[in-house]
């Protein structure tokens, strides 16, 4: 029992180290008087309309419950 906790441990450990020194690959610096911005409208708007989507849909279903309970 303690040598796979010992093992389980360990693996986080090494994972979460590992995490620290890997680094992705520097970007272009591109032209400094003109910069690219980054294109952050690409899958946002769809994660904000689900989660609108998602409260609406749970609200929805807290008044139906509660009008239930009304009768």
């Amino acid at each position: 029992m303690k040598k796979t906790l010992m093992v389980r441990v360990l693996v986080v450990l090494m994972f979460s180290f590992s995490a620290l020194t890997l680094k992705a690959q520097p970007c272009d610096p591109g032209d400094p008087d003109n910069p690219v911005p980054c294109p952050i409208d690409g899958g946002v708007s769809l994660l904000i309309a689900a989660g609108i989507g998602l409260g609406a849909k749970k609200a929805y279903d807290q008044k139906k419950k509660t009008e239930i309970r009304k009768y």
